[in-house]
């Protein structure tokens, strides 16, 4: 797979776009935090020093801390595409956290979300 240009896009400028969508369905930035740390490992404290350096996706997830195992469970669509059969490793993680985000919009309780 060549190199896709939405791994060289900043986590900062996608995230007020997650926000965005979780907020119009009546969810949470805190919310939107929390998946991204459950999905990554990172901090609070890391997550914004990530989004205030403008770190792009390839390396947001390079350097992220602790991928969480439970990841594996995220199955269904996003952009038409199922999930997990995505073969490129970092394509599947950005569809992860698209999942997750829309799973979020749509109201699933956060213990689903989280697969916990």
């Amino acid at each position: 797979m060549t190199k896709h240009r939405i791994f060289s896009i900043s986590v900062a400028s996608v995230y007020p776009h997650y926000i965005a969508k979780a907020e119009k369905k009546g969810r949470t930035k805190a919310e939107v935090d929390e998946i991204i740390r459950w999905l990554s490992g990172y901090s609070q404290k890391a997550l914004e020093s990530e989004l205030a350096k403008g770190t792009n996706f390839e390396d947001f997830f390079a350097r992220a801390p602790k991928l969480n195992p439970a990841r594996a469970l995220i199955t269904g669509v996003i952009c038409g595409i199922r999930v997990e059969t995505i073969e490129y490793p970092l394509m599947r993680e950005l569809r992860y956290l698209d999942k997750l985000v829309d799973e979020l919009a749509r109201g699933k309780a956060m213990e689903k979300i989280l697969r916990g």
